[in-house]
Order: structure tokens, then C-alpha cells, then sequence
């Protein structure tokens, strides 16, 4: 991403690649590729992150899909915003269907780049809060606090305002460079209520982020880069993702702790673009997926992040369920992402976070 400094060799995942939608960047692709619908009904193009991502999701979701239907799914990677955008603009379209992230799934719908659900997707046949925004919301992924315990003999941090004190708990800590969710944060460890979150107030969310600035070590831009620093113990507390968290305490020499109090919870949705040659094959395919609780759940299993409908948690081991951020005893401390209520504020809190982080 041209606006970060990388601070690490490490691949950026496709979390990352997500996440940065809500900084109005998105990764360039391969030229479009204009098709004549007519010619390809049993067709329906895919906008994926490639990689294990890809495999993972046609294994479970695509190739039963394709099982039932007879649509041939082909995939197109990586996942981009900017080609979304493209693609209603100029008519040429690359994909049909892709995956956003909650922010960048309001700013879409707000821009028309979504086919409206009405009509074509039933919420009362599926869980509650299934669609958001014209999107289906199927697996979620949290932003949440690790620290290594053998730092503090007599107990660590428990919340976000204890990762803030940093005169009970010192010691260097990590943070990921992300506007929106650093900002939620800093909101909830200086005293805001979950529901009170959005939309930020931004002054008092740069005055909680200015106590712990000086010891942010590392503004972190891969998961992996995350999870090796405190798993090698460059830093003492960080704010990771849910799978970085749980490889870190298995990589690590050191016993590492992991919170699921006040977790940060993004959310996947999947989308039909606006106009595109499959759009009613986009939506058999999204219909399937949300039917599809088994092989949801077996999709969330491959790429460690947690399904949304709880339904797929009856075909989760108990033992992999409990390490999910959608699992209910962790849900239901978390807290969710509002991409609609940020949508106001994107541009202005991306850029004041730049500018903040850069001094």
C-alpha cells in the first residue's frame, strides 16, 4: 500500500488488503475483461483473494454450489475495490460477485456499485443479521488484545484501558495502522460504552491515542508481521488479529495471554456488483452460501476466522469453536465494526489518523 511504510518483509495478507478499504485504497489488477452474458449462463465470475483464501472457499463453498446448480464458478484474484468501482463505470466487467469488508460494503452500497438484495435474498430465511447493506455478512474476524504474561507477574492487561495504562502495565506494544479500527479502541478504553461507539468523537479519540504513542513500537501492516513481534518479543502487548493472537502463543518461547473482552469484530460480506452480465446467478450463489451452514462452518475452520451464522457451529469441534471471535461467549463481548454509521467519517478520520501517526 503506496500511503504505509512497510516495516516488515512479510507478505500482506488478504485481511490487510481488506481492512485498507477503509483508507480508500485498494491493490491494482489485471486489465478487465469484457463478456457477453448470453454466451455464458452457466458462468459466474468470482473476485477472490487467490492463495489458500481461494482454495479454502471452493472446496466449501464454490464446488457444492457448482454441485447443485451446474454453474461453473471461475475466480478472479486479488480482491479490489478500485476494479469494483471500474467495473459500473466503464461497463466492462472482470467479476460478478465479490467479498468486502463492512466499511467498504456501506461505501459501496452508498456509491450504487451494489445489485440491491430486495426481492432476491430472503433475510427471514436466514440469521439475524445476515444482510447488511447489500451484502451478506458470513464470517467475521476480531482485532483483540495478546500480551506476554511472563512480563507481568501480577496479572495482565483485561481490557483496552488497561493496554492504555502504561504506568501499571509497562512496556512496548504493537498497534495495527488502521484508522478505524485503532480509533475504536482508543474509544473503548477511554471509557465509551459499545453502544455509543459510533460514529467516533474524533478529538477525544486522538487525545486517548496520544497517552500511549510513545510506546507504540511497531504500527504493524501484516498479520504475520503482528504475530511474529510478540511471539519474539519485540513487543509486550499487542493489538492482532484473532488468528495471529492464537499463533503467536503457539510460536512463542513465552506463555502469551489472550483477551476476548471488547475484541473488534470486521465482518466478510458478499456482494453481486451492480449491473454485471450474472448478476442472477451472483445471487443463487449467495443464496446457497447462506443455506450452506456446513460448509460455512468448514470454510471458517480452513481460514481461521468465525462464521456468522450459528447454525455452522453445530458441525465446529467444540475445541477449534471456543478459539473463533464469532463463537457466542466471545461474541457477545465483543464488539462489531459499523461501517454505515463510519461511512460520514472515513475519509476525514483516515486522514487525521495518517497525518497523526506520521508526527
Amino acid at each position: 500500500m503506496d500511503e504505509f511504510k512497510i516495516a516488515s518483509a512479510l507478505p500482506v495478507s488478504r485481511r490487510a488488503v481488506l481492512g485498507a478499504g477503509l483508507f480508500g485504497a485498494a491493490m491494482l489488477a489485471s486489465p478487465f475483461v469484457r463478456r457477453a452474458a448470453a454466451a455464458e449462463d452457466n458462468v459466474l465470475y468470482v473476485n477472490t483473494w487467490g492463495g489458500d483464501w481461494e482454495a479454502a472457499v471452493k472446496k466449501f463453498l464454490f464446488d457444492p454450489f457448482t454441485k447443485d446448480t451446474g454453474i461453473e464458478i471461475r475466480t478472479v484474484s486479488p480482491i479490489s475495490f478500485a476494479k469494483l468501482s471500474a467495473q459500473k463505470t466503464t461497463g466492462v466487467y472482470e467479476f460478478d460477485v465479490t467479498t468486502l469488508g463492512v466499511a467498504d460494503v456501506a461505501r459501496a452500497n452508498a456509491a450504487g456499485l451494489l445489485e440491491s438484495f430486495e426481492g432476491r435474498v430472503d433475510p427471514a430465511k436466514l440469521w439475524k443479521g445476515a444482510v447488511y447493506e447489500n451484502g451478506l455478512a458470513t464470517h467475521g474476524f476480531a482485532t483483540q488484545l495478546a500480551y506476554n504474561a511472563s512480563k507481568f507477574s501480577s496479572g495482565g492487561p483485561k481490557n483496552w484501558a488497561d493496554f492504555f495504562d502504561t504506568t501499571k502495565f509497562p512496556g512496548n506494544r504493537s498497534l495495527q495502522r488502521h484508522a478505524a479500527r485503532v480509533l475504536a479502541i482508543a474509544l473503548l478504553a477511554d471509557g465509551v460504552p459499545a453502544d455509543k461507539l459510533f460514529p467516533y468523537d474524533l478529538d477525544r479519540a486522538f487525545a486517548s491515542l496520544d497517552k500511549i504513542k510513545p510506546d507504540v513500537r511497531v504500527w504493524w501492516t501484516a498479520g504475520p508481521q503482528a504475530r511474529q513481534i510478540l511471539a519474539d518479543g519485540e513487543v509486550d502487548l499487542a493489538a492482532l488479529w484473532d488468528s495471529d493472537a492464537l499463533g503467536a502463543k503457539k510460536a512463542s518461547k513465552d506463555p502469551i495471554e489472550v483477551v476476548w473482552d471488547q475484541a473488534v469484530i470486521d465482518q466478510g460480506c458478499w456482494i453481486v456488483a451492480k449491473d454485471s452480465p450474472h448478476a442472477e446467478n451472483g445471487f443463487k450463489l449467495i443464496n446457497h452460501i447462506g443455506e450452506n451452514a456446513e460448509g460455512l462452518a468448514q470454510f471458517c475452520i480452513a481460514d481461521s476466522n468465525g462464521p456468522m451464522n450459528p447454525k455452522s457451529f453445530d458441525f465446529i469441534p467444540a475445541g477449534i469453536a471456543k478459539t473463533m471471535p464469532t463463537y457466542p461467549e466471545h461474541l457477545a463481548r465483543a464488539v462489531m465494526l459499523d461501517g454505515a454509521k463510519l461511512l460520514p467519517q472515513l475519509d476525514d478520520l483516515t486522514t487525521r489518523f495518517e497525518s497523526w501517526v506520521g508526527i
